[in-house]
């Protein structure tokens, strides 16, 4: 899956942003400092009585140090309504502690003494800027150096000195070094402490993370200090993010110390999160979506992230070449250095789905059947990143799940548990290799057959190694030690086993043995195919069929005692009553021997059918009984056979050649019918009928007995 891990981290810076608002709550500190500066220019220039002063400078001390001093090149009081004029006004306010330089400047200010009210008949301007060496230079002494000052602007400034309550309908504008923002209309509550940017609240970013923040509303607080922004929203040229209500909360110095969003949080980005590297595959810009309830990020005294969180149905969507799904209750991200994700932790029920690509949906229908969705499941998980923008690995807590999902709804579903999974991820974000360990389990569903249930197909072992193809899910996967797999009845056993998916064969090495239904098949290799119960096995192939019942009709086959079967391959069909042996194929129950190069069996029945080659042809050894009940050991050779124990006739053609102790017989085609073995151990015995009247039959015997039948 790829998972844009610099997309989610330059989220984190775009939030920090947000802190840029924090230059509205150093306006309520100004909108002080102007109140106490104003109620005194009427007592120092006397306005009672109508009069004009030119060019005056009032300041006020405590300690030896300037609070504040107020610059004005007029003042005018009106005897009709005793109404007061300020024109050219400058206020520089230094705090009690002198570590501020703020300056508020304006043209025309008008005072209404029956309403308290200070009214800017024009622009106001306000500068903030902090003097941290303003205690240790002389009083009123401006910076060594004004680094960014932080700008406001606004008109129709409404001030009342006996509320302290501060107000504007018109366009408040600021400015900070990387983002500028405006609101239309603001409202100041001396009493609360609370500042409302009432509307319509901008905010452009410029610089490495250019975007834009929008609000409906902003609200700033004293106590608690912090900033609340009403149905936020935030865009860039690839990324967008909202959320019913952002607050941000401050230290005592106006840094950001955590960012809450909460309700319907939403965060959109487009586009690849960095170029691809050489040699690798160029992708077309993904699409990623991230949804939760809650979104929390804290910060480091220093203005870096120290984590995030995501509460509340946390879903994430990738679209694009490699589509992805998550979902979990909780998300954590931790941080290192300059705001670098190191880890992702989500938990509450973790769900990871990855999509099989489209083009390769489009590419075949073979590729359609063999490719996958990927789903893992567990009640938490850590996603650890390099880099900063790249998935390394992924580790599971609690028990997991790993299922396969095909294209088309056959053959099921398969599941693969284990106590633990570790994730690797390839350089493009997606999984390469997932690897599971203690008791891993691997389950696929049986579609029914004619409306029947079928049985699970079950493969246990100590670990289990997924390897993933990029767009096609599971390549293969890899159990080893002491493996072990079951099916109805089928069961199969080895030191280490690899499954390949796309054609459902199991290759077992190490001591690997096949048991079904009384059958036992051992071979250096041998392979399962998991969809249709075949068996294969080669190198030395060892096959016993125990569990047998008397047949006391039977001949040839009848006794209860094990069959045996060796030869160099072997082909378990799918009813796994049948099998298929090839190579030096040997078949024998008691004294009873049949040799050819193929044998085709079938336990049910206790029917056979022999092939011979160009090498061998099929041999069977018989004991034949004559008139005066003397036994004699009977070999049989032909180019092919097929016997039936239930009719005790083993049927033989092409260049048949009958040879006992004192007789042989040659033919085209032969029938041997074989006397009922009625329930005992011993050998059957035969009776050899004419041959087909087209087929000639020559017999010999040693001199001096010779005849010819």
């Amino acid at each position: 899956m790829s998972i844009s891990i610099s997309h989610m981290r330059r989220w984190v810076a775009v939030t920090l942003i947000f802190v840029c608002l924090i230059v509205a709550g150093v306006y309520f500190y100004a909108r002080k400092r102007v109140k106490n500066a104003l109620k005194e220019v009427p007592e120092k220039i006397g306005l009672q009585i109508q009069q004009s002063a030119q060019g005056f400078t009032i300041s006020k001390s405590e300690q030896g140090r300037t609070l504040f001093k107020v610059q004005a090149s007029k003042a005018i009081q009106f005897k009709s309504g005793g109404k007061a004029e300020l024109h050219d006004v400058a206020i520089t306010l230094y705090g009690s502690d002198s570590s501020r330089f703020d300056q508020i400047y304006g043209k025309d200010f008008e005072y209404d003494p029956r309403s308290g009210d200070i009214i800017s008949k024009s622009e106001v301007q306000i500068d903030l800027q902090s003097n941290s060496e303003g205690a240790l230079s002389t009083d009123q002494s401006p910076p060594k150096e004004l680094k960014n000052p932080i700008h406001l602007r606004t008109t129709n400034l409404v001030f009342n000195k006996n509320t302290g309550d501060a107000s504007t309908p018109e366009e408040v504008d600021f400015s900070v070094p990387q983002a500028s923002g405006s609101a239309i209309g603001a409202k100041y509550v001396a009493q609360a402490g609370v500042l409302t940017l009432q509307s319509d609240v901008k905010v452009t970013i410029s610089g490495e993370n250019q975007g834009k923040i929008f609000a409906q509303q902003a609200t700033l607080e004293k106590s608690p200090r912090q900033i609340v922004l009403h149905a936020a929203r935030a865009e860039s040229p690839d990324r967008r993010g909202q959320a019913d209500e952002l607050t941000l909360s401050l230290r005592a110095d106006n840094t950001l110390d955590r960012a809450v969003a909460t309700g319907n949080l939403q965060i959109q980005s487009t586009g690849n999160a960095s170029p691809p590297k050489r040699g690798a595959h160029s992708s077309s810009p993904s699409f990623m979506t991230v949804t939760a309830q809650k979104g929390e990020v804290t910060m480091k005294p220093e203005n870096l992230v120290q984590a995030a969180v995501l509460t509340g149905d946390v879903h994430l969507k990738s679209e694009g070449v490699q589509p992805a799904e998550a979902w979990a209750g909780r998300a954590k991200m931790d941080f290192q250095g300059r705001n670098v994700i190191t880890r992702v932790h989500g938990d509450e029920q973790v769900r990871l789905l990855q999509i099989q690509s489209s083009s390769e949906m489009r590419n075949g229908r073979s590729q359609i059947q063999n490719a996958q969705n990927v789903e893992v499941t567990a009640p938490a998980m850590d996603f650890f990143v390099a880099g900063g923008n790249r998935l390394a690995r992924a580790e599971t807590s609690g028990p997991p799940q790993v299922t396969l999902l095909p294209a088309d709804s056959e053959p099921g579903p398969t599941r693969i548990t284990a106590d633990k999974f570790t994730a690797k991820f390839d350089a493009l974000g997606q999984i390469s290799r997932v690897h599971g360990e203690a008791h891993a389990r691997l389950v696929s569903a049986t579609p029914p057959q004619n409306g029947t249930a079928m049985p699970d197909r079950i493969s246990t072992s100590n670990t289990i190694d997924a390897f993933f193809h990029p767009g096609k899910g599971i390549e293969s996967l890899t159990q080893q030690e002491n493996f072990a797999y079951s099916s109805g009845t089928q069961q199969a056993f080895a030191d280490n086993a690899r499954y390949t998916p796309a054609n459902q064969i199991i290759v077992l090495s190490g001591s690997p043995r096949i048991v079904d239904s009384g059958m036992q098949t051992t071979a250096r290799n041998v392979r399962l195919n998991r969809a249709t119960g075949e068996g294969f096995a080669e190198g030395d192939v060892k096959t016993t069929y125990n569990e047998l019942k008397p047949q006391p009709s039977g001949a040839l086959l009848a006794s209860s005692d094990p069959i045996h079967v060796t030869s160099q391959s072997m082909i378990a069909h799918s009813n796994s009553a049948s099998a298929t042996y090839k190579g030096t194929a040997r078949l024998w129950q008691n004294a009873n021997m049949i040799e050819a190069p193929t044998i085709d069996f079938e336990k049910n029945q206790r029917t056979l059918s022999a092939n011979a080659d160009a090498t061998q042809k099929v041999s069977t050894v018989l004991i034949a009984t004559s008139n005066s009940g003397k036994a004699t050991p009977v070999n049989v050779t032909a180019a092919h056979l097929v016997y039936r124990d239930s009719e005790r006739k083993a049927h033989y053609d092409g260049g048949v050649t009958v040879r006992s102790s004192d007789m042989t017989i040659t033919s085209n085609q032969m029938d041997v019918y074989l006397v009922p073995a009625g329930g005992t151990h011993a050998a059957p015995k035969i009776a050899i009928t004419d041959a087909p009247s087209s087929s000639p039959v020559q017999a010999s015997a040693p001199a001096p007995n010779r005849r010819t039948a």
